[in-house]
């Protein structure tokens, strides 16, 4: 009897446990390097899921955790179709009764799109983490084990419900909408503009905001629905620029090009003209700015947007306009429409 009594009371335990899936893509997290001074030289997707789980025996004390290996590739190779593909799988776990959370591992170098992304197009309000390293798991002071550790407490946590989806690095909480990499050599290279959601001190959150975009369940957009996503680039704008890609790109097929301009957003004189006959062909203009602590395009300055019947992309970066025109798109090609999504997501 008593042996049966203490079944049930390991069952009953488990039960209570946050169910958390653990998605791995790859990247630096599942990285090695020839030798534990390589903290920035060594070879990213190398490491199986099941080895990254079974190197934290901790997490079992705060979750019941399984991992599925959805790809294993250095981030910087992802397509969209990979996005497609993972969004959709988040988008079926998320439904199941049995998972109370769910982490992406992935490499830093697209984490701000892939977790922007999912962002926008799944719907739950469970919470989504994505979760990087910056340095592989056989460097000295690898960061790679704790920030796992965080994301899957930050996963089974009830109080990150309906926040977005979060990235998890370096003892912070960010939204994926806000944050981005802002450095690729120390372990604090994500940052938000704005400010973290929350912190993480020894598997505890603590939160201070909340995002007041639309996102997730409030999203007019949904990965079960969405089956490709149209051609967006994005041209780099700096002094002496020329019109070289924005000509190949309308060529090649976009249906979007991301103005990456200074300051601003700012469009050089020259381009101008080139902007406006693009657009013409029925292709989206949008600006961007490239300034790395958080740009911010105003409309009808520095250019007359609405004259020009042109988008821009308020404090998004180049790359997640590219991702939010991208899915956008998928719907709709009305620039009213387009600018109407710029401002609230």
């Amino acid at each position: 009897m008593l042996v049966i009594a203490l079944s049930f009371s390991a069952l009953a335990m488990a039960q209570q446990k946050p169910q958390v899936v653990i998605l791995a893509t790859g990247g630096t997290i599942a990285g090695a390097g020839a030798d534990a001074t390589n903290s920035a030289t060594y070879q990213a997707a190398k490491v199986p899921v099941d080895k990254l789980i079974a190197g934290i025996p901790q997490l079992n004390d705060i979750a019941s955790v399984r991992g599925e290996q959805v790809f294993q590739v250095a981030s910087e190779s992802l397509r969209n179709e990979n996005l497609l593909t993972l969004g959709k799988r988040v988008s079926d776990l998320a439904k199941r009764d049995d998972v109370d959370g769910i982490v992406i591992t992935h490499g830093t170098d697209t984490t701000e799109e892939t977790a922007y992304f999912l962002n926008l197009v799944v719907h739950t309000d469970k919470p989504i983490v994505v979760v990087a390293s910056m340095r592989p798991g056989t460097a000295m002071s690898a960061d790679g084990t704790l920030n796992l550790f965080n994301a899957v407490s930050v996963a089974g946590n009830k109080e990150s419900r309906s926040r977005g989806v979060l990235v998890v690095m370096n003892d912070e909480i960010n939204s994926a909408r806000d944050v981005s990499k802002m450095i690729n050599i120390r372990p604090d290279a994500f940052k938000s503009p704005w400010g973290a959601l929350g912190m993480i001190v020894e598997g505890k959150s603590y939160w201070f905001r909340r995002l007041d975009k639309r996102h997730t369940n409030a999203s007019e957009f949904d990965i079960d629905k969405i089956k490709s996503l149209p051609l967006v680039e994005i041209a780099y704008a700096g002094g002496n620029v020329n019109d070289t890609a924005y000509r190949a790109f309308a060529q090649a097929g976009a249906k979007a090009i991301i103005h990456a301009g200074p300051g601003n957003g700012s469009v050089a004189g020259s381009l101008v003209p080139v902007l406006q006959d693009i657009h013409k062909q029925g292709i989206q203009i949008i600006r961007s700015s490239h300034v790395n602590a958080g740009g911010f395009v105003l409309r009808n300055a520095e250019q007359p947007d609405d004259k020009y019947d042109w988008i821009v992309a308020h404090d998004l970066n180049p790359q997640k306009a590219r991702i939010l025109a991208s899915v956008a798109l998928a719907t709709t090609n009305n620039t009213k429409e387009l600018q109407r999504i710029f401002w609230q997501y």
